[in-house]
This record gives C-alpha cells, sequence and structure tokens, in this order.
C-alpha cells in the first residue's frame, strides 16, 4: 500500500543516529544520505528523515504512530533499548504482550528526538 514514510527532523544528525540504532535492531542498514534526507530501505519499504524542505521548523503529527515489523519479541526489546541508548523517550505501556481485536501482539513504543512516536510490532505465529 505505502512506497514510504518520511519525517520531519530538526536535527539530522542526531535523527541518523537514532534511526540507525533503532533499524539495525531489525537488520535494517545505516541510512544513505540524499542532500538533507536519509533513506532506511527493506524490501517492502522506504522510511526517511529530512529537514522540511520548506524552510520552516519540522513539527510532530499529534495522534499519529509509524510502525515497524520486527520478526520476534527480543528484537522489539534491542530496537526499544537502542531508542533510548539514542536520545529516544519511552510512551505507552512497558514493551511487551497486548491482546485485543488484531489478536496477541508484542509492542514496543518510543518517541524519536523529535517527539514522533514510533513502534515496533511481533505478531507472533
Amino acid at each position: 500500500m505505502f512506497s514510504h514514510v518520511m519525517v520531519g527532523v530538526k536535527d539530522l544528525e542526531i535523527s541518523k543516529n537514532f534511526y540507525n540504532a533503532v533499524l539495525g535492531t531489525l537488520g535494517i542498514a545505516p541510512g544513505v544520505g540524499n542532500n538533507n534526507r536519509y533513506f532506511y530501505r527493506s524490501p517492502t519499504g522506504s522510511f526517511g528523515i529530512t529537514t522540511p524542505i520548506n524552510g520552516e521548523p519540522a513539527t510532530v503529527g499529534n495522534g499519529g504512530t509509524i510502525g515497524f515489523k520486527a520478526s520476534s519479541s527480543e528484537h522489539c526489546d534491542a530496537f526499544h533499548a537502542a531508542g533510548l541508548a539514542h536520545g529516544g523517550t519511552t510512551c505507552e505501556d512497558p514493551p511487551g504482550f497486548r491482546e485485543g481485536p488484531a489478536g496477541k501482539l508484542y509492542l514496543a513504543y518510543l518517541r524519536d528526538p523529535d517527539g514522533h512516536k514510533i513502534c515496533v510490532l511481533h505478531r507472533p505465529g
């Protein structure tokens, strides 16, 4: 459905270090630079960070969450720990299993250094 997701950041280097760390736990290579942007590519799509090209300050979308897929709960925990170690802050409940209409999920939530809410999700077999 999606080709890519891009978020605006205030400090490209701080955000690059954060996303290199958290996405690296999922096996995604470090971001590839392109002017004022970095792109993280996977077989199913791309995630990008950029300083806004209109020169206005980067802002956070209220109510939005960007979700990343993990192959295990251990990868979720590593993602969360890497995020905290690289300037992220925890939000929502602690990492763990949740049960709901979508079934049993293992989730871990963070806010990146700019305040964007991100999540990593593992759906056990």
